[in-house]
């Protein structure tokens, strides 16, 4: 995931590496990434081709690295962003990831997606219950398992709200 957010960044426009850092950093609940995880996928990157990099002068006098998406990139970063296999519907990370980049695809792409993380979530739930119910478990694991159920709930939920936004005209908000 570290990868498409990285690379999705430079969706806006170009950045530098910095704030490359410290962007990604704030997405993963920290304070920048680290210089040995961000530059390197820098570089694989450029040397994919999906990514350029210029040298332009900075602020103070010194020279900063430029990195900007190119068409090979963008192409790239969506289809890996459309690509959400049964492994990735039942991991939560993975998804949310997805949300993340709901606004780069299509409708039939975010419905997928939604129909496979919903059916994923249905199954984890279905699983829950025939421990609940085949299982003698004490207090502590009977809350673990219903508190499970619940965040299952919660987003299958949220994954119904979103739903409701997708099937609304493009660029409607209300």
């Amino acid at each position: 995931m570290t990868d498409l957010t990285v690379l999705a960044l430079l969706i806006e426009g170009p950045k530098h590496g910095y704030r490359l850092k410290q962007e990604a950093g704030t997405i993963f609940g920290q304070a920048a990434l680290h210089n040995n995880l961000v530059y390197p996928l820098l570089r694989r990157f450029t040397a994919s081709g999906w990514v350029t990099r210029k040298t332009v002068p900075g602020a103070r006098g010194q020279n900063r690295q430029q990195y900007a998406l190119t068409p090979l990139g963008r192409r790239t970063l969506l289809g890996r962003v459309r690509e959400f296999s049964e492994q990735e519907a039942r991991s939560a990370d993975a998804f949310r990831a997805r949300v993340g980049f709901f606004g780069l695809l299509a409708a039939e792409d975010r419905e997928r997606i939604l129909r496979a993380r919903e059916q994923a979530l249905r199954e984890r739930d279905q699983k829950l219950d025939t421990v609940q119910k085949a299982m003698r478990l004490d207090v502590y694991a009977s809350e673990a398992v219903a508190f499970m159920r619940e965040q299952i709930a919660v987003e299958l939920s949220w994954i119904g709200r979103l739903g409701s936004l997708n099937s609304k005209p493009e660029g409607r908000d209300s």
